[in-house]
Parts: C-alpha cells; structure tokens; sequence
C-alpha cells in the first residue's frame, strides 16, 4: 500500500497527540463542574503553618482533607457542589462552619481558628452561606436550585432559566421548539456539559445533543419541543457567556456547565404533576380572528428517588419524566382571500399537533476511602413530535422521532495534592422524521404557475431523513493544587479528550410526489408534478467515523493576593472520513469538462465559464487524497482579574481568547447527499393555461396528464431514464477550516450591603467575533463569467446555466466554503441579591445591550447556510444581525410568605429584532434590489410577565405536599413570532410590511401543579 503525503502527516499529527494522551493519562480530573475550596488559616492573626483542613458533604459523608503550608495557604479541589462542613484543627484550637459551593465555582474561605464556633448540624445546613467566586476572569452566573424549582416556567426545560443571564435568549417559537442563544451567534454555539461531559450535537443544528432540527425550509420541520435532560435530576448550573477557560471545548458562544442531582444518606421521594388545557388559556391571535379555540392540554409528570445504598459510602438517585402535549395549530392558505372552494374546504382552519416524551436518568455512587470516587449515570429520552406547518394541511404533516441515549463512567482520585479525573462515555443518538402520510401530495396554487401563487399542501409530506451519532469517549484531566513557583501560587490544569463517533446522514427529500394543482380547476388536473429519486451518482447517505482529539493546559497563578492571571491554552484535531476522503463523481468532472449548454459559451467547456467567474472548479473537486484535516485548531485563552480592596467586594476582570467549534456534519454531508437524490419536475398541459406554459419546457413536458403518474412506478420510469436530469452539485472547498469565535472581556464585580443584605453586581464589556462559518454559494455563471448580465444586479442570476453531461442538463451547483462572520458588541450588566433562607427573600436584575452585526441575513436566527443572490459572500455586505434585541431586560424575584407560601415572579422585555427582506422599495429600480434588515416601529418586540404561588402542606413530620399555581403571560401580551418579511416591489411597496403573522406562546396560560417530597 502506498502512504500518501496526507497520510504521513496525520499518521505523525496522532503519534504526537496519542503521546499526549499517554504522557497526562495517569492522573486526570473534570474541573468544568467540580468546585474548588480555597483560602488562608490563621491563629491569633499568624499563619497556621499545617493546620487541618477537612471538608465534608453533610449530605453524602464524602470528605477531603488538607495540611495548610507554611503560610497558612490550603486548596481543596474536586468538591461536588453542595453543602459542606469545613472543620480546621490547628495547635490544638479547633473551629467549625458550614458553607455551600457551586458548580465549577473556586471559592475563598479564610478561616480564623477560634473566630468560629462550631453549630449543630441541622442548623448549620439550613443557615450555610452561599460562597462567591469573585476572583475569576469568566463572564459567568450561576443558576440555583431554589431558582430551578421555584421561579414560573411552563416548559420544564431547565434551559429556560438561562434567559436570566445576561447575554443569554431562549427561544420558544411559535410551533414550540426551543433553542438557546448568545451573542449573535446562532444555537449551534452552545454547548452543555453534564457533569463534566459535553453534550454537543454533531450532526443537525441546534447546539445540544437531541435538540436536532433539519436545514430544510418546510414549515413542518420544527426540530423539538422536549426537554435535553429531566428537570428534576439538575442540581444547579453555570452559564459562561465568555472568557471561559482551556477545559471548555467544541464551543463558540455559551457554555452551560451543570450537576446532576445524587442520593444522599437519607432516602428521598420527589413527585410531581402539572396541568393545563384550553380552558385554562387565552385564545392567540389566530383564534380570535377565526372565533374558535382549538382543543389543547399539556401534562408533565414525573418522580425522583435517590438515597443510600451503603451509609456514607455509596448511594444511588433516579428519576423519570413524562411530557405530553396536544397544541392548537392553524392552517391558513397564503394568496387567497375567503373559505377554500369544495373540495379542499376542510383542509384549512384550527387543527392540533401532537407530542410525546419520555425522559430517565439513573446514577450511582461510590466512594472507597477518602481518595477514591466512582460514579455511573445513564441518560435516555425517546420522543415523537407529529406537526405540521401554517400552509400544511395535517396529513402534509411530519413525525420526528427523537432518541437520545448517554452512559458517563467516572472515576476520581484525590492525592495530597493533586486530583485526577476520568471519564470513559457513549452515546447513541438518532433523529428521524418521517412524513405522516406515505402516499402522493398535493400543491394548491391560485393561477398562475410559479411559486408566488402558492396557496397550501396537502396529502403525503415531504421529509424523509435519518440523523445519529454513536460511539464512545475517552477524557482524562489533572489538577495539582497550589503549587508555589514563579513568586506566587498556581493551580494548574491539564487534559486530554479521545472520542470515537459514528456520524450518519441519510436523506429522501422529497420522500412523496407533489402535484401542481391549480385551485380555479374544476378537473383538479395536475400541471406539474415533482418527485425525487436515486440519481447515476452519490448515495443516500453518508457515515463518517470520526475521530476527535483535544489537548489544554490551564495555569490559574495567584501572582499577589489581590492579582491572579488565568493562563491557558487548547489544542483541537478532528477527522471526518466523509469529507476527507470523499471522491467526486466522475460524471460531475465530465459535466464541467463537457461543452457548455449555452450557444454563447461557442463549444467551450462550462469549467471555462466558471475560471472567467473567478472560480476555479479545482479547488472543489476531491480525489480522495486531496483533503486534509484542519490542523491549526491552537486555542490560546488569557484572563486575570484583581481584587481591589483585597477581600473580594471589587474586583476588575477581563481577558481575551479563541475558541473553536466544529463543523455540523450535516453541512459536511451535503456533498454526499443531495445530489444522490435529485427533484425531478415535470409538466402537463392544464386547462387554465392559455399561455401553454407545459410546451415551453422542452423534454419535461409531457403533453396531457394521464392518472397513471399517480403510480410511483411509472414517476420512478422517468427519473431512471433521465438519472442526472436536475441532479444538484454539492461541492466542498478542499480547504474547509473549523470555525471559532475570538471574545474580549472587561468588567467589574462588586458586592455590598444593602438593607442588612449582601447584594452583588457585574458590569461587562464584551466584544465577539465569530469567523469561518460555512456557506454554500450559488456556483453557475453565464458563459462569460458573469454572475448576472451586465447593468443588472439583482435579477437575472444564472439559475438557467447548468452543465450537462450526455444531453441531460444537471441542476444547481452550490459550492460551500467558510465565510459566515459575526460581531457582537455587548454591555452586560447584572444585579442580584441572592436568595437565602434567612432572608426569605431574592431578586435578580439581567439587562443586555448588544450592536451585532453580520455578513449574511438570518445567521443568528436561523443559521441559514446559503446566498443565492450575490458571486461571494463577500458582496453581501455586512448587515443588523437578525434574531438579536438591542435591548434585553429580565429580572425575577423570590419571596418566602407567610404560612409556608412561596411566591415568585418572572418579568422579561426586549426591543423588536430585525427581519431580513429583499428590499425593491427603496431601490434605485427594479434591478437594484437588495439584501436589508428592518425592525418594526415599536418600542417593545417581546413582554411578558410571569407569576407562580406555591404552598407546602405538612402532612407528617418528613412528608410534604405542594400545591402550585403558574400564571404565565399574565397580561396575555401578543408577542409576534414571525413577521410579513415582503417589503414590496419597486414603487409599490407592501402594506403589510413586517405585520405579525405568526405569534409566540403562550398566552395568558393557568398551569397547575400538584407535588409530593418524602425524606
């Protein structure tokens, strides 16, 4: 066998990582979601040179234990979140006090012996303090628990509650599916560890690992209303909007960092049911204009146990949730006015859509020794989504069946003065959305015959895709505590990642035939007719057995007791067989070889139209040896912060760093796919076609419909005898890069007292720039190499000028190559008062500002990964990011009641966001149109208010029950989803410009919940 150049060098590249890997793997650690305890002791105000410092779960029994050094300086890392009693023994003098640590949090605690006394237990849980990591250069809040299971939420998706920190959106559109957002990014961005382990999805949009959604335009295609992990198994988070540190991979805005919920030594039961239905709501716009309400209801239920199996020493937690949900979706024919003539009347008006979920999680526990901890968890969720769009009839509709399944096997050891960390893990993941109906489909135009008439669907959808990934990960970390070099303290961190993961796409796009169907026809003879099919070249579908590789070491060096610089640096490595050895179908290389169609090209071979354009088709066309992997994934992220008054109350942070994130293979696959299963299209004369639109159409024509091509057979004829007829070309740059994000931080924290209470702030400057994300372009030029006709600019792109091979013209060419940029300018501000038991009482302020920009339309809002209108992205120009508010306002308040009522409240406002349109109204004529951003001329874009009341009922001594009431959207405020993005035609302009015509929900919504606790 022959070893190629390509070959040789990433033969070389794995030697070097896998050395990596052996050198770091024998100690390891997961610092994203453990917390770190550090501090001085003293003794009558004198450092307490080998003092005891011991730290124990007063929940689990787990406990570490340290000597301080000579200068009284002690670190105790690898801390689960939790509550912990932190005795100190010094010279005989010993002293006690409880505190509670956060996710990923390094807290100080000095601890001077003697100054306090221990308490009993019981009080000591209930009255812990709460630490604060004030001493961090990450831009980052934390999210409790009290918040998770007290402040008003209808969806039970634990992401929500991210939209209380600023620069954060979660989105739940008007069809119901959930995303979560920073900056000006779209969701893919985000990633989310579970403890410690990422969730990134691989292969569709969306950001995290079930929260697929197709790159398809139907309406039908939602992507997911479920939940990415149960509720009830969350402890508590930490979202890093920027500046986070070397761990952190496969992320280019947000990273959600949470702990999942583990058995304690006291046996626990949580349950719970909430409820609604449409008696319980406030019709949405479209019911009110129709004078109906749809039947609707949603039910989630679910339970949590957990407790000891061995006192102190090994324990186990479990939970299950279930979610069903029966929505209102109104079907609404677009150009006609008026009931839908006989007989498609009944295909238009107030339908529901359906969801089903399941979600588990299990985890056990085991700690041998105070060095040795073990834990294995499993995750599993299964749902079916059937729904369907505003111009879908119900059986054009789609089912989406999502399964999403994850195994974490770790292992941690806590040496002296180190602590290692592994995690071997799998998952298997699939999204497969499938048509309701198997049989033909049918497309209601009002006259006329192109795609301005369209009216709606019905019969058999469209979308026929599998999505997965599967395989198994290795990731190790190390941390060795306090090391004292270099003139002050360091605490240095190190880690290697290994993932092996199959990653598949396979595509049957349009799955059912569509007929045309003139709706002024009283024969309802079809006109047109499109189907798809298997072409001469390309497959289906397309695995990849990627192989990831990653790197990092951290250095957080306390130079001064007020000055720590946080050092680190991260290298990334992944292949994707797919792309890299990808050959280019010999039949495409002929097409550009062969003469051009078009008599003006004088029998030159189309690839000379294309080098005219500036494309050279070289660059595209893929041996299988060609291609290598994006190499120069170095990551270098620096930070620091300085504490001004030397006891954490104001602090100055900032730093600046690179992140890289990961291609979608969906993206990658296109080159595969899409020209495997082409749409063909073929025409009828028709009855109300005076203009005899079928003859002028060559040999797509077929003269008179005959039933017999309502017989897929006879469809599947044509196609065999035409393969490469209309087949698109999906071409990849053979340089395709990774793309990243490069943030700039700068703010400053501050904690002071207000009212006898500790109050904190946050005030950041954020810069962020997004680069190298993929584009696919409109690849056809005319045959001097011009992208449209000379004196024009917007019409009369080449879409008629394709290559042909043999006599049979193929169909679009799209290139992809990296070029999608953003930048987000942002001011975040936060205030909180946190909530604590002896208070009763919590309120949170997240106010952002953001001037975003980007250099496509809809990159924010819908990732959308094509330009069709200009040669290069770089002509499109750098336009107002869509999907972004300027203004982004939310606060929340916490109040215990008297008579064991708890009393919450969620208040969240934004300015209108931009939409993006062909503006012709403000051309200079009709051929100057181009690409905008405009926002409604309103003050507010979104409002909404959101109330809960919950009362506990003590039944026996350690049984509780709970009723709870959630008014959401109390003032039942319309919030517009979707806008009227025509802006109108050269002088004529659209009145009903950026006019709302879809809404978010819900309306004003009654949600009851009933639940249980016994412990």
């Amino acid at each position: 066998m022959i070893t190629t150049h390509r070959q040789r060098a990433r033969h070389a590249l794995k030697a070097a990582i896998a050395g990596a890997l052996l050198i770091a793997t024998p100690y390891a650690l997961g610092q994203s979601v453990s917390a770190t305890l550090r501090g001085n002791v003293t003794l009558d105000a004198v450092p307490a040179n080998g003092a005891s410092v011991i730290a124990t779960n007063v929940n689990t029994g787990l406990t570490r234990a340290v000597q301080a050094n000579d200068t009284g300086n002690y670190t105790l890392a690898g801390l689960p979140p939790g509550a912990y009693r932190v005795d100190v023994d010094a010279g005989g003098k010993k002293s006690s006090q409880t505190v509670v640590l956060q996710v990923g949090q390094t807290a100080t605690l000095d601890l001077n012996v003697g100054a306090t006394q221990a308490r009993e237990l019981d009080s000591v849980v209930v009255s812990a303090e709460r630490l604060v990591e004030a001493k961090t250069s990450e831009v980052a809040s934390y999210i409790s628990l009290k918040e998770i299971e007290l402040l008003p939420q209808n969806s039970r998706n634990f992401l929500q509650f991210a939209e209380t920190v600023p620069g954060m959106q979660f989105i739940q559109s008007a069809n119901g599916q959930t995303e979560l957002r920073s900056g000006a990014q779209s969701a893919n961005g985000v990633n989310v560890y579970i403890d410690g382990v990422g969730q990134k999805n691989y292969v569709t949009r969306g950001g995290v690992g079930g929260q697929g959604k197709l790159s398809d335009s139907s309406a039908s295609n939602r992507g997911t209303r479920g939940n990415p992990f149960p509720q009830l198994a969350i402890g508590e988070y930490k979202v890093i909007t920027s500046n986070y540190k070397a761990e952190f991979d496969q992320v280019s805005s947000a990273a959600i960092v949470a702990v999942t919920k583990s058995g304690t030594n006291e046996f626990q039961v949580d349950a719970f049911y909430d409820t609604t239905n449409e008696d319980w709501r406030a019709k949405d716009p479209r019911e009110e204009a129709n004078g109906v309400k749809a039947p609707s209801e949603q039910n989630q239920y679910g339970i949590g146990i957990g407790g000891p199996i061995i006192r102190d020493r090994m324990h186990f937690f479990a939970t299950y949730e279930k979610k069903e949900i029966e929505s209102p979706a109104t079907v609404f024919p677009t150009n006609w006015i008026g009931p839908l003539p006989p007989p498609y009347t009944d295909f238009a008006g107030t339908f529901n859509e359906e969801f089903d979920e399941d979600l588990i999680f299990a985890k056990v526990d085991l700690t041998l020794g105070d060095a040795n901890l073990f834990e294995l968890s499993w995750k599993y969720r299964d749902e079916s989504d059937y729904s369907f769009g505003d111009n879908e009839s119900p059986s054009y509709g789609t089912v989406n069946a999502n399964e999403d399944s994850r195994w974490d096997l770790r292992y941690q050891y806590t040496g002296e003065s180190f602590i290692n960390d592994a995690h071997i893990t799998y998952e298997d993941s699939s999204f497969s959305p499938r048509p309701f109906l198997s049989e033909n489909g049918f497309s209601l135009f009002n006259g006329g015959f192109d795609n301005n008439n369209f009216t709606f669907n019905y019969g058999g959808g469209n979308i026929f895709d599998d999505r997965g990934q599967k395989g198994w990960g290795f990731q190790n970390d190390l941390t060795f505590n306090a090391l004292e070099f270099a003139g002050g303290y360091h605490t240095i961190k190190t880690g290697i990642k290994y993932k092996s993961v199959d990653l598949t796409v396979a595509s049957q796009t349009p799955f059912n035939p569509l007929f045309a169907v003139d709706l002024n026809d009283p024969t309802q003879t079809p006109f047109r007719v499109k189907f798809g099919g298997v072409s001469q070249f390309g497959q289906t579908s397309a695995a990849s057995d990627n192989k990831q590789y990653g790197i990092y070491l951290q250095d957080d060096w306390d130079v001064t007791d007020r000055l720590q610089l946080n050092l680190g640096v991260r290298y990334d490595y992944e292949e994707a067989p797919a792309y890299l050895d990808y050959v280019t179908p010999q039949v495409v290389i002929d097409a550009f070889n062969s003469p051009n169609p078009n008599p003006a090209a004088g029998g030159a071979p189309y690839a000379e139209a294309l080098r005219l354009g500036g494309i050279n088709i070289e660059d595209y066309i893929s041996t299988g040896n060609n291609r290598d992997a994006f190499k120069d994934a170095i990551a270098p992220r620096l930070g620091f912060s300085y504490d001004l008054t030397e006891d954490e109350r104001h602090v100055i942070f900032g730093g600046a760093g690179r992140s890289y994130d990961r291609n979608v293979f969906e993206y990658l696959a296109r080159e595969t796919t899409k020209g495997s299963f082409p749409t063909y299209e073929y025409w009828f004369d028709s009855p109300t076609d005076p203009a005899n639109q079928c003859q002028s159409r060559g040999t797509t024509c077929l003269g008179p419909f005959d039933p017999i091509y309502f017989d897929r057979a006879q469809l599947d004829a044509l196609a065999t005898a035409r393969p490469l007829q209309g087949a698109e070309v999906f071409m990849l740059n053979n340089d395709i890069k990774t793309p990243y994000s490069d943030q700039f931080s700068l703010g400053i924290r501050d904690r002071f007292v207000v009212w006898n209470h500790d109050w904190q702030t946050q005030l950041t400057f954020v810069y962020n720039e997004y680069k190298d994300g993929l584009i696919f372009l409109l690849g056809q030029r005319y045959p001097d190499g011009s992208f449209r006709p000379p004196g024009t600019t917007w019409n009369n792109a080449p879409w008629g000028e394709h290559p042909a091979y043999q006599g049979q013209n193929l169909g679009n060419i799209l290139l992809g190559t990296n070029g999608v940029e953003t930048k987000a300018k942002q001011v975040l501000l936060s205030i909180q008062k946190p909530y604590s038991s002896d208070s009763g009482w919590g309120v949170t302020l997240a106010y952002t500002f953001t001037d975003a920009e980007e250099n496509r339309i809809n990159t924010a809002k819908d990732d959308d990964t094509y330009i069709f209108d200009y040669p290069s992205i770089n002509d499109f120009g750098w336009n107002t990011s869509t999907g972004v508010p300027e203004h982004r306002l939310v606060m929340t308040g916490i109040l215990d009641a008297p008579r064991g009522i708890g009393l919450s409240a969620k208040l969240n406002l934004a300015t209108p966001m931009f939409y993006s349109t062909v503006n012709c109204v403000e051309a200079t004529d009709p051929d100057h149109c181009f690409w905008d951003a405009k926002k409604p001329d309103t003050t507010l874009g979104y409002k909404q208010f959101d109330l809960a009341a919950q009362k506990t009922f003590t039944v026996m001594e350690d049984f509780n029950l709970r009723i709870r009431f959630d008014l959401l959207n109390a003032f039942n405020w319309e919030n517009p989803d979707g806008r009227d993005e025509f802006s109108g035609n050269f002088g004529a302009p659209n009145p009903n410009f950026l006019n709302p015509t879809t809404y978010l929900q819900p309306t004003r919504t009654f949600k009851l919940s009933l639940s249980a606790n016994w412990r």
